[in-house]
């Protein structure tokens, strides 16, 4: 029998608050980003704070925000780049104490000054970099800042960030996360169109030197068709009239943008034979509903992947609820040798694991506690860490899980 939970532990984690949500809408009202708190904690604890995500995330509106004392350079701009390209010792001598470069991995030359300057200094909250091309930022600062850098990432839009702007779960859902639609009120495919050629082709295509764009957008549309599957790299390149090796190249470098991630199998439960390979998923489901063509919830409801969408929605805002709480997401899925299945083990905080079943539907079905329910009584997790998310609103517990509105639990602390 279903029956209204009462369960205040559970529930009492889907509150949120509104209070803390800096991001501009349309009409000139902003967003705190629920990263603005964190992100000043670690300038307050480390002289270089690093700020990566993909483009138009929200960065730079974060940071000038967070930091309206520091100084503001972008080296997408040639004067900045030719400048601190051809003399970075006087470039950064030149500039105040307190700086913000933005998108800093095209000059990674700067990053040893940066060094030498912050120690000399001995001061914490000197400089701010970001960039949207992880590997490179990374690199340049494991190379010359390791150990003087706090490090977070931001993705677009959350589902909390951005519930006051937008219709419900579905239209999120459909038109994704990225700030710059919301702010000039832009319809998602005029954006996603710019998106693409702008950014994805022009950093992903360049970086890679991809001779044939239309080899690449086209395994684009192919990654989009395999989302929420296991990933398969030679059914990819044969579907995108590549090799294997070109494939892979091109995967790395779309989850280094943040454009895709691979959510890895669950693998500590020796006693099964589990799988090893793991899913594919796009961090923004604006751009993935893009790809796949969905428009409309119409659209959704009829598309065969409607599903895979949906769960790619629930575990990508896992993966932003936790960098937005400045922590390292630690996400899987199980599926044993047994075909039993579930879509998400959040191992974020080690000693309260929790399990998570994911439906498209608006109607609950006991079957859907089976596997949730097996699997958790194996790997020991609580009772109240199992959760069915559907696209019903109620909240109610049964068959031993917690029933939860996808709302509901996108608003979870």
């Amino acid at each position: 029998m279903i029956s209204e939970v009462s369960n205040a532990r559970f529930w009492s984690n889907l509150m949120y608050d509104y209070g803390k949500l800096a991001q501009r809408t349309r009409g000139g009202a902003m967003i705190q980003r629920a990263l603005t708190d964190r992100l000043k904690e670690l300038a307050g604890w480390f002289p270089v704070v690093s700020l990566t995500g993909p483009r138009q995330s929200g960065k730079s509106t974060l940071v000038k925000s967070a930091f309206p004392e520091f100084a503001y350079i972008n080296l997408e701009q040639p004067d900045y780049r030719e400048a601190a390209l051809t003399d970075p010792v006087g470039f950064l001598k030149s500039q105040p104490d307190h700086l913000i470069i933005d998108e800093a991995q095209y000059v990674p030359e700067l990053f040893s000054m940066i060094q030498v300057l912050s120690d000399a200094r001995g001061s914490v909250g000197q400089y701010v970099l970001t960039g949207s091309q992880n590997f490179l930022l990374t690199k340049a600062i494991q190379q010359s800042l390791a150990g003087r850098v706090g490090r977070l990432t931001l993705l677009p839009f959350s589902y909390p960030e951005a519930h006051g702007i937008c219709d419900g779960i579905d239209s999120f859902m459909l038109a994704g996360g990225y700030p710059r639609m919301y702010d000039a009120g832009m319809p998602r495919d005029v954006f996603m169109r710019s998106y693409l050629d702008t950014y994805v082709e022009r950093d992903v295509g360049g970086l890679l030197n991809v001779r044939n764009l239309a080899e690449f957008r086209r395994m684009l549309g192919i990654l989009a068709h395999s989302v929420g599957g296991i990933v398969n790299y030679t059914s990819i390149a044969s579907d995108s009239g590549v090799d294997t090796r070109t494939v892979k190249s091109w995967m790395s470098l779309l989850q280094a943008s943040y454009i895709i991630f691979l959510l890895p199998p669950y693998y500590a439960n020796g006693r099964k034979r589990l799988t090893k390979s793991p899913k594919l998923y796009f961090y923004d489901t604006g751009l993935l509903c893009s790809l796949l063509q969905i428009e409309d919830v119409r659209t959704f409801a009829l598309h065969p992947k409607r599903g895979e969408v949906f769960e790619n929605l629930v575990i990508s805002e896992r993966i932003k609820h936790h960098l937005n709480a400045g922590d390292e997401p630690v996400l899987y899925f199980y599926r044993d040798d047994a075909k039993r299945e579930v879509d998400l083990l959040d191992c974020t905080h080690a000693a309260e694991p929790q399990a998570v079943e994911i439906k498209a539907g608006e109607t609950y079905r006991h079957q859907f506690a089976r596997h949730l329910t097996a699997v958790s009584d194996e790997l020991g997790i609580a009772e109240d860490r199992r959760c069915v998310v559907y696209r019903g609103e109620m909240n109610y517990r049964a068959d031993g899980v917690q029933v939860a509105s996808a709302r509901d639990f996108l608003l979870q602390r």
